[in-house]
């Protein structure tokens, strides 16, 4: 991930896939604990599978030996009468950093799944992360504070109390921070979403989670997301 917004690049591996989480490898899930170590400070391996278990896909970035380079893990919920879908761990290799082929195989899986009343819920201690709610979607919280009470609950029934729905922070009992260096934030504090972030994350160096919150519909998105989806 990086901070500059070019053009949706084509995919660089035609190995890269959408795949359910039973279907994974011994392979693949080797590969994908030394990526996340690589750049999260964890090394816990049981904590690492059992929130693995709990997902339904998980999205997978391969290079051209068939090696895992990139991966996000994905669940669905439903609360009340909405479909809610959670991104976990998401990660790509330094070397991927540029590239667009997460958020396109991310995008084309869940408007595709998704149908009326569904949401994108995600926690980041990155700002990279964060950077994509303004780059792919018109309205989302924390931009929208309407959507703050729906947020709550949905952030409530995934997280318990390990949510402060005061400050809309995910505090963990066990964090896994960004390593020294990965992310950098106060360099790019002239940017206003990363100031934004920040400001109401700032504890994310040591782990804490910004809760966000999106609406999943086409209406919803920018240029960016629409080419994303193959709309545009």
């Amino acid at each position: 991930m990086t901070d500059s917004i070019p053009g949706l690049a084509p995919s660089t591996s035609p190995r890269s896939d959408v795949v359910p989480r039973e279907d994974l490898t011994r392979r693949d899930r080797d590969e994908m604990f030394a990526l996340y170590t690589r750049y999260f400070a964890a090394s816990d391996r049981m904590l690492f599978e059992r929130d693995l278990a709990e997902k339904e896909w998980v999205i997978l970035l391969r290079d051209d030996d068939g090696a895992v380079d990139g991966f996000s893990t994905l669940m669905r919920m439903h609360v009340a009468d909405s479909t809610v879908f959670f991104s976990g761990d998401t990660i790509v290799a330094r070397h991927r950093w540029g590239t667009y082929d997460l958020p396109r195989m991310w995008g084309r899986h869940v408007f595709s799944v998704a149908g009326a009343n569904a949401y994108w819920f995600l926690i980041s201690s990155g700002f990279r992360t964060y950077r994509y709610l303004p780059v792919f979607f018109r309205d989302f919280y924390p931009r929208n504070v309407a959507m703050k009470p729906l947020l709550d609950r949905v952030a409530a029934t995934k997280f318990g109390d390990a949510y402060d729905s005061r400050t809309g922070v995910v505090r963990l009992a066990t964090p896994a921070p960004l390593r020294e260096g990965i992310s950098d934030p106060e360099l790019r504090m002239n940017n206003p979403h990363v100031r934004f972030f920040v400001e109401s994350n700032p504890g994310h160096a040591h782990g804490d989670e910004l809760a966000c919150l999106v609406r999943i519909d086409v209406e919803n998105l920018t240029p960016a997301g629409l080419r994303m989806i193959g709309r545009r």
